[in-house]
């Protein structure tokens, strides 16, 4: 039974979109001198609407990647879609970045560049536009447009808070 568990395990992990953002050397200064390490930065998503970054720090490349995929797969959550875009414009920030989400019509594809397109086309996006604003650090993009997809609101979901009908809130959003 304990392989069959194993197995199945082995088979959930492989219908996700695993991307590897970034490599980075990093040092940390000990007596002797310098300790060099790897930090992998990591997106894994569905493809349909969940999406998660994870970091990993290790000696070895494998090992670094090994324990991001692990992280990313740990904090995964489910961010809100209408059809193959986002349902409304936000900025997402994180320290110095800012990333600016907006929604497409269909056709406009990925317009995004770097951490932004590899997390979005991760969770599913299909038409989307968006801006990098502030700080080119991937870490710290990827981690803006996390915050931005996670406090992304459903037109229902805003209309449940205001106890209101979703037409009153958005007359003209019927795609929903």
């Amino acid at each position: 039974m304990g392989q069959r568990r194993q197995g199945f395990r082995d088979q959930d992990r492989n219908e996700f979109d695993e991307r590897i953002i970034d490599i980075t050397r990093v040092a940390k200064v000990i007596k002797g001198g310098r300790r060099f390490a790897f930090r992998v930065t990591v997106v894994v998503g569905d493809n349909k609407g969940r999406v998660g970054v994870g970091i990993g720090k290790a000696r070895s490349v494998p090992d670094a990647i090994r324990k991001a995929l692990e992280a990313a797969r740990k904090n995964m959550e489910l961010v809100a879609m209408v059809g193959t875009t986002v349902p409304h414009e936000i900025v997402g920030i994180h320290g110095a970045a800012k990333v600016l989400l907006k929604p497409a019509s269909p056709g406009t594809g990925v317009i995004a560049g770097g951490g932004v397109r590899a997390v979005v086309e991760a969770a599913g996006y299909k038409d989307i536009l968006s801006k990098s604003l502030g700080s080119a650090n991937v870490l710290n993009v990827m981690m803006a447009t996390m915050d931005g997809l996670r406090r992304m609101k459903m037109v229902k979901q805003v209309a449940a808070d205001r106890g209101k009908d979703a037409s009153e809130v958005m007359p003209f959003w019927s795609r929903e």
